[in-house]
């Protein structure tokens, strides 16, 4: 399978990465970080402080609304919709880059609802989503929630009508009620998270055809595996980058061997998850979907966690940016499909397939898998 870029997607990922530096440089990011969430207002964890999410939504509405004119949540409406209709592939290129630079929000919702939920295309509508009881992400501030319950989709929508409140004030607390939610400290300060028990029984039904929430699950689990993918990415540069400056007995760390080693191990386990979610955008089929999330999963968070023990003392200071990193990939690594739901499923489908075993050519049985209670 050939996993080489075109001219056009190419393009597509240095336009993105170009446009993202401008919208969302590092300082941008750390005003966030250090604010203890987007609109530092505090949370259940305390404002300033590691872990400390507000639920003031205006900064990621504000941010919402230049991604929106820049066509990040329309780029596979049709273009007789104001999309630009590009496929899957491309669209996990765009949310590689997302992941790079730790963009804050609930991007694959708002991503997947538009076309379904008004101003979602545009950037106008901030919406979340919830597949299963358990977290969801900027609750208190977004304007709809797709609700996945198995294979049937609803849209469950505070009404703001066409011109939402900037600030969000309107919202907050709107979609937590109607969903019996409650606050919860996250460990990521730029997502703040309230905990569903569980999903209401009819609210949020909408006469009409709608996509399968089966397609759209495995879209955003995919989408998700992407950003981790740009996160596992970019703390490999910032590790190649810092072990290259840092010296210590007059020479750079970065010429120890078991840093070289370190530092090659963080950049196979990164190689593999892009080779995983890229052949996954072409597939999309349950178990390479699955394979792309558990690659990109591991290769985001033990990425993060190789690069803050090769930045040494620095490394475990709020300061060092690999923390967003780390802590932003343990939420992903919850979101849509968990290592465990992941390792089941590939294992239902391998039993399927070899229901008497596995064998290594005709008629030779190797192992045969036995599922026992004991």
């Amino acid at each position: 399978m050939e996993f080489q870029l075109n001219d056009d997607q190419r393009a597509l990922r240095t336009g993105t990465r170009q446009l993202l530096a401008a919208l969302f440089p590092r300082e941008r990011l750390r005003a966030m970080v250090d604010a203890g969430g987007p609109g530092g207002a505090g949370g259940p964890g305390g404002a300033g402080r590691p872990g400390g999410a507000a639920v003031d939504g205006a900064s990621v509405r504000e941010l919402w609304r230049e991604l929106g004119a820049a066509g990040f949540f329309s780029l596979r409406l049709p273009e007789e919709r104001g999309g630009t209709g590009l496929g899957l592939p491309e669209t996990v290129l765009v949310f590689e880059e997302a992941g790079r630079v730790l963009l804050p929000g609930p991007l694959v919702a708002t991503h997947l609802a538009a076309g379904l939920v008004e101003g979602a295309a545009e950037g106008r509508a901030l919406v979340t989503a919830l597949d299963r009881p358990g977290p969801v992400e900027h609750l208190a501030s977004a304007d709809a929630v797709l609700l996945l319950d198995r294979a049937t989709l609803r849209i469950l929508r505070t009404d703001p009508g066409p011109d939402p409140d900037p600030d969000g004030d309107a919202c907050t607390a709107v979609l937590p009620r109607a969903l019996r939610a409650r606050s919860v400290r996250a460990v990521d300060p730029t997502t703040p998270l309230h905990l569903v028990s569980q999903l209401p029984d009819d609210a949020g039904a909408v006469p009409g055809e709608l996509p399968d929430a089966v397609r759209l699950r495995r879209e955003a689990a995919l989408l998700t595996a992407a950003l981790q993918l740009g996160s596992a990415l970019r703390t490999v540069e910032m590790t190649v980058a810092h072990v290259k400056a840092r010296s210590q007995f007059g020479r750079p760390v970065g010429s120890f061997q078991a840093v070289q080693h370190l530092c090659a191990r963080m950049f196979v386990r990164a190689e593999i998850a892009r080779c995983s979610v890229y052949a996954a955008s072409l597939t999309v089929t349950f178990g390479d979907v699955s394979r792309a999330k558990l690659l990109a999963d591991t290769a985001a968070v033990r990425n993060a966690r190789d690069c803050l023990q090769l930045h040494g003392g620095f490394g475990f200071t709020w300061d060092a940016d690999v923390h967003p990193h780390l802590k932003r990939a343990w939420v992903r690594a919850a979101q849509w499909q968990s290592a465990a739901e992941a390792e089941e499923g590939l294992a239902e489908e391998l039993l399927n397939e070899f229901p008497a075993g596995l064998s290594t050519g005709p008629g030779e049985v190797v192992a045969n898998v036995e599922i026992s209670s004991e």
